[in-house]
C-alpha cells in the first residue's frame, strides 16, 4: 500500500508541478496580454481626448486616425482583433462627431442665413433703440406749458441737458429741464405772434452763444435772425435783416451761419461784420453742385465744412471751408422712399464717427449715412408714420446730448422723441 502510495503519489508530484508552471505560463501570458491591451486601450483614450476636440474645431476636415505601433508589438490574433474592433468602434465614433458637427454648423449657417429666424427677429439696434421717450410735448397740438404746436428746431444743452425748442405754432422758444413734466417760454410766446423785440412769428430754429449766454433765433415770419439774451434784462437784439432763414447754427468760434430760403444760400456772420457772407449757394434756384433749392437745417462741424439740407433738390450737400461748389453726401435720387432716396430732408447732424443723420420727414423717418455711400439706413421709424413709440410723423429737428443719444422733432406728433444709445 506504502508503495502503491509511492509510486502513486510520485507521477502526482509530478502532474502539480507541471500544471503549476503551465498555469504560471498561462497567468504570465493572460497579464502580459491584458497589460498590452490595457496599453493600447490608454492609447486609444489618449488618441480620442486629444483628436475629438479637433474634430469639432476642424469640422469639415478629415479626419484620419494613425495607430502607433512604435515598441508594441503585438503577438497574438487575438490581440489584433480586439484592437482592430476598437479602432473601429473610435473611427466610427468620430465620423459620427463629424457628421454631428457638420449638421450644428450647417443649422447655424441656415439659421443666421434666413431672414425669418429669431437671429434676424430680435429688435433693431445697431446705434439707438427703437422705442422713443417723449421728453416734451405729447400731449396734443397746444399752448400749455406742457404742449407744443408744430415744433421745427433744437438745441440740447450740454451743460443741463435742457432742451430749447423752436415752438413754432406757439411763436415762442421754451426750455424743457431734464425730466421736466412741462416747460417754461424764454423767448416771445407771451406777447403773441409779432414784429416787436419782445415778440416771434414762427421761429424756425435755435441754437446757443455760449460765451455770451444768449441763444440765436431764426424768427422766419420776420425775416430776422435776432439774439435773446437769457437771464438778463439785456433788450433783444437784431443781428441779420432780410433773411428767410430756415435754420441757424454757431461754430467753434462763435460765427452765426444761417441758411436763406429766398436767395437758396447759406451764408456766415460774424461779430463786427456789417453784412453776411455767402458761403454755399446763392447762384439761384437749381441742382447744380454750386446752387441749392429751398435749404433748411444746417451742420457745422470742426473743420468748419457746412452740411445743408438742401430740401427741394432731396440731398444732403457737404461744402468745405472756402469752398465753390458742394458735394452730394446723401440722396440726390429723387423724391421717393428707396433708400438712396428722400421725401423732404429737412434737417442734419453729423456725430463724432462721421455718420450723416437725416430727418426725412415725409418719409416719417430718419436716416443714416456715411459719405460716399450709395444708399442709407434707417435708423429710426421703420414703422410709417404714426404716434407710437416706435413712430415718427414728419420729423423735422434733429439733436444729439454730450451722451450721444438722439432726440428727434416729431412735429406731426408736436413732441420732442429721445432714442438712447444701445448698450448691447
Amino acid at each position: 500500500m506504502m508503495g502503491r502510495n509511492q509510486i502513486g503519489s510520485e507521477p502526482a508530484t509530478s502532474d502539480s508541478q507541471q500544471t503549476s508552471t503551465d498555469r504560471s505560463t498561462l497567468l504570465s501570458k493572460c497579464l502580459k496580454r491584458k497589460k498590452f491591451l490595457w496599453t493600447i486601450t490608454g492609447i486609444i483614450i489618449v488618441i480620442l481626448v486629444v483628436t475629438i476636440p479637433t474634430v469639432i474645431v476642424k469640422t469639415k476636415t478629415t479626419n484620419v486616425i494613425k495607430l502607433s505601433t512604435g515598441t508594441t508589438e503585438i503577438t497574438d490574433i487575438t490581440d489584433m482583433i480586439q484592437l482592430l474592433t476598437v479602432a473601429r468602434e473610435t473611427t466610427k465614433m468620430i465620423k459620427t462627431t463629424t457628421v454631428r458637427t457638420d449638421i450644428t454648423i450647417q443649422q447655424l449657417t441656415t439659421t443666421a442665413n434666413n431672414p425669418t429666424t429669431e437671429v434676424q427677429s430680435k429688435p433693431k439696434c445697431d446705434k439707438w433703440k427703437q422705442h422713443g421717450i417723449t421728453v416734451a410735448g405729447g400731449n396734443e397740438q397746444g399752448s400749455g406749458l406742457n404742449q407744443l404746436s408744430l415744433p421745427h428746431g433744437i438745441y440740447i444743452d450740454d451743460d443741463d441737458k435742457s432742451i430749447l425748442i423752436a415752438d413754432t405754432g406757439n411763436h415762442r422758444i421754451v426750455e424743457w429741464k431734464y425730466n421736466a413734466k412741462e416747460g417754461q417760454t424764454i423767448a416771445g410766446g407771451n406777447n403773441g405772434p409779432g414784429n416787436s423785440l419782445n415778440q416771434l412769428n414762427f421761429p424756425s430754429d435755435v441754437t446757443v452763444d455760449k460765451e455770451k449766454n444768449a441763444i440765436i433765433i431764426c424768427d422766419y415770419e420776420n425775416r430776422r435772425i435776432i439774439r435773446w439774451f437769457r437771464q438778463s434784462q439785456t433788450t433783444p437784439q437784431i443781428l441779420i435783416y432780410s433773411i428767410a432763414c430756415g435754420g441757424v447754427t454757431i461754430d467753434k468760434d462763435g460765427s452765426i451761419y444761417a441758411s436763406d430760403w429766398n436767395k437758396n444760400a447759406v451764408t456766415r456772420w460774424k461779430e463786427g461784420d456789417r453784412y453776411e457772407t455767402i458761403i454755399a449757394g446763392g447762384n439761384g434756384q437749381g441742382n447744380h453742385s454750386n446752387q441749392l433749392y429751398r435749404p433748411i437745417q444746417i451742420f457745422v462741424d470742426e473743420d468748419y465744412a457746412v452740411y445743408v439740407a438742401d430740401t427741394l433738390n432731396q440731398r444732403i450737400m457737404k461744402w468745405n471751408k472756402d469752398a465753390k461748389e458742394g458735394i452730394v453726401v446723401a440722396g440726390g435720387n429723387g423724391c421717393a422712399n428707396r433708400l438712396d432716396q428722400f421725401s423732404g430732408p429737412y434737417a442734419v447732424i453729423v456725430d463724432n464717427l462721421g455718420q450723416i443723420i437725416v430727418a426725412d420727414f415725409d418719409n416719417h423717418r430718419v436716416m443714416r449715412w456715411r459719405e460716399g455711400d450709395t444708399q442709407g439706413s434707417i435708423v429710426v421709424g421703420e414703422n410709417g408714420g404714426g404716434e407710437k413709440a416706435d413712430q415718427l410723423y414728419r420729423p423735422m429737428g434733429l439733436s444729439f446730448d454730450i451722451e450721444g443719444n438722439l432726440y428727434v422733432v416729431d412735429y406731426g406728433n408736436h413732441r420732442i422723441q429721445k432714442y438712447e444709445l444701445c448698450t448691447k
